[in-house]
């Protein structure tokens, strides 16, 4: 495999947060309109940069994994209880299979040069 694949698999690694961003936006909207919209979105902006970027502040042993689980998987059941059963589904294999990828030797590698 090359670099571009690496590469490409980091940008749908980034391109599953910001999804996440949107889901939660959704499922706010659906709820109780643009303000919980905004303030959902930004939860999950906040909640990801302190416990599970790659420069968290706060994320010792389990808890960036243990935050991606319930980021990904909220944002998941935020969809389907906004009804877009669909959509949470593919959202979800989504995420698993990028994560899969993003855990490849190569890809890996890719984030430890920079």
């Amino acid at each position: 495999m090359s670099q571009a694949f690496g590469w490409v698999v980091l940008a749908g690694v980034f391109a599953v947060e910001l999804l996440a961003m949107a889901a939660a936006a959704v499922w706010g909207a659906s709820y109780a309109g643009t303000w919980l919209a905004v303030v959902a979105a930004l939860a999950v902006a906040v909640v990801w940069g302190l416990f599970a970027s790659p420069k968290a502040p706060w994320a010792p042993g389990l808890v960036r994994p243990v935050t991606k689980v319930l980021v990904f998987g909220l944002a998941a059941t935020g969809l389907w209880l906004s009804g877009h059963e669909a959509l949470a589904v593919g959202f979800a294999v989504v995420v698993v299979v990028v994560h899969a990828l993003a855990s490849l030797p190569l890809v890996r590698a890719l984030t430890a040069e920079h």
